[in-house]
């Protein structure tokens, strides 16, 4: 039967709705991404506070209907992240971070996983601007691909199985591809390669640097697999990671 549930949840959205409501969405450990509507939120003595911004970490209690959009009857705060709020680039990161989660996992499933990735990735642009780097952002896109089960392959070509000469990336294919087998597959350079295989092994804090020529190659790699197995687009982080960085300079 519907009754409360109590989760923690990290806000990826918060929209306002009618006269004095908010519409959260919500990503949580055990049942994924929620919407909940918090009903007088924005009222001066609403006792949700401030609590119900974008990229708060809370402990909530939802109460669960008969319909999809869940009621959020309590809300304790965790975590603010509130430093990544004071640099645009940090705000840029965060909110293009929330929104590639809610793209890749917009269900209930569970994926704790990616619950926690996204409070790694949350605390590390709070605590550091220099995590709001394309590097970093392109690390936690591919370990979302990988949390999802469309990690592209890297050891070998994925369509003829060859080791070696590897240079080229088709989402099509599932990833690598050798000389012989390239002819419908983009280059990649040995540099966006080592990137790729890198980025996957280190953690999150320890996004190896590359080049931009190298991770644009790779945001491409990202991108057309997310959108060849996903039917996901996600939204361009090089280029536009460095215009947020130029305007805040």
């Amino acid at each position: 039967m519907p009754g409360p549930l109590k989760t923690e949840a990290i806000v990826l959205r918060s929209i306002r709705y009618g006269e004095a409501d908010r519409v959260l969405h919500l990503y949580t450990p055990l049942r994924g991404r929620l919407a909940a509507i918090a009903k007088g939120a924005r009222r001066a003595r609403s006792r949700f506070g401030a609590r119900l911004e974008p990229f708060f970490l809370l402990r909530v209690v939802l109460h669960e209907g008969r319909s999809d959009l869940l009621t959020v009857t309590s809300a304790d705060t965790i975590a603010t992240h509130g430093p990544l709020r004071d640099h645009a680039e940090t705000l840029d990161a965060a909110g293009r971070a929330c929104d590639a989660v809610a793209r890749l996992f917009e269900t209930p499933e569970p994926h704790p996983e990616v619950f926690q990735l996204l409070v790694t990735e949350l605390a590390l642009l709070s605590g550091d601007p220099a995590h709001a780097s394309p590097a970093n952002a392109l690390a936690f896109r591919l370990k979302l691909l990988l949390a999802a089960g469309f990690v592209p392959q890297l050891s070998a070509c994925a369509i003829c199985g060859a080791g070696e000469g590897l240079e080229g990336f088709s989402a099509a294919a599932g990833g690598v591809v050798c000389g012989s087998c390239a002819s419908s597959a983009f280059a990649l350079d040995q540099e966006s390669y080592d990137f790729l295989v890198a980025a996957l092994g280190a953690p999150l804090a320890a996004a190896p640097a590359a080049s931009e020529r190298a991770l644009r190659q790779v945001e491409r790699a990202i991108s057309d697999t997310a959108g060849h197995h996903a039917q996901v687009r996600l939204r361009p982080v090089v280029g536009s990671s460095l215009r947020v960085r130029a305007l805040a300079n």
